[in-house]
């Protein structure tokens, strides 16, 4: 059956909020599905998701329910994800150009010029990464197990895709490892400076200042804490 409830009406930015809302909760329960949010959502759009937080955990959490359709409010990446873990049930991106830079870095043609390039190493691949890539590696990890995964190869030679600074990060807690980095970064991470660090420090000198892996080392050394979304 084809929705025609808001056919003729205004465009959704011109719909009051309260109207959309009970729209969208309909919907919910007409199809059967659960609406997922990333942590990076803004809040209105949190508010309506059933399950908020990061990619990963959040496949898992709709991989646990009953429903029949996945509403991801993501990228792209985290709504491959979510299929890969829920494969019989419909996944769908509400906004088909919501991709991610870092994702975006590495194809599969030059993760396969890479490999031929370190044939003895192994491939350790990022969550944050298309399925096609996943697929070409041995294995993969989140920021948060990043460095025990690393940790727990038995080999000592390691690629690490497609970003970069969390691959330095990994190489500093598991210095008896070769980890070679992949030329990937998030420009959201990567955009941070210490200068804006220092800058935050002076004007909340009580604040504890903490750090993604996915930012620039001069960052994360300036951190308190490091660690990830989970």
């Amino acid at each position: 059956m084809t929705d025609t409830s808001l056919v003729g009406q205004p465009p959704v930015a011109d719909v009051p909020e309260e109207e959309l809302i009970r729209h969208i909760q309909r919907l919910r329960a007409e199809k059967n599905a659960v609406i997922l949010a990333h942590n990076y959502q803004i809040p209105s759009v949190q508010d309506v998701a059933d399950f908020t937080g990061d990619s990963l955990g959040l496949s898992v959490e709709a991989s646990r329910t009953d429903a029949d359709l996945i509403v991801f409010c993501g990228v792209h990446f985290m709504a491959e994800s979510a299929k890969v873990l829920s494969p019989e049930k419909s996944v769908f991106l509400p906004h088909l150009g919501a991709g991610c830079a870092l994702a975006d870095a590495i194809t599969v043609e030059s993760l396969e010029e890479w490999k031929d390039r370190y044939p003895d190493h192994t491939v350790v691949t990022y969550v944050n990464s298309t399925a096609e890539v996943k697929a070409e590696s041995d294995i993969c990890c989140t920021s948060a197990n990043a460095v025990s995964v690393v940790r727990s190869l038995d080999t000592d030679k390691v690629l690490f895709t497609p970003d970069k600074n969390l691959a330095r990060w990994v190489a500093k807690q598991v210095p008896e490892k070769e980890v070679i980095a992949y030329d990937g970064v998030c420009p959201t991470h990567d955009v941070l400076r210490n200068a804006s660090v220092d800058r935050t420090r002076k004007d909340h000198p009580e604040a504890i200042i903490i750090a993604h892996p996915e930012c620039r080392e001069d960052v994360v050394d300036a951190a308190h804490e490091v660690c990830s979304t989970t």
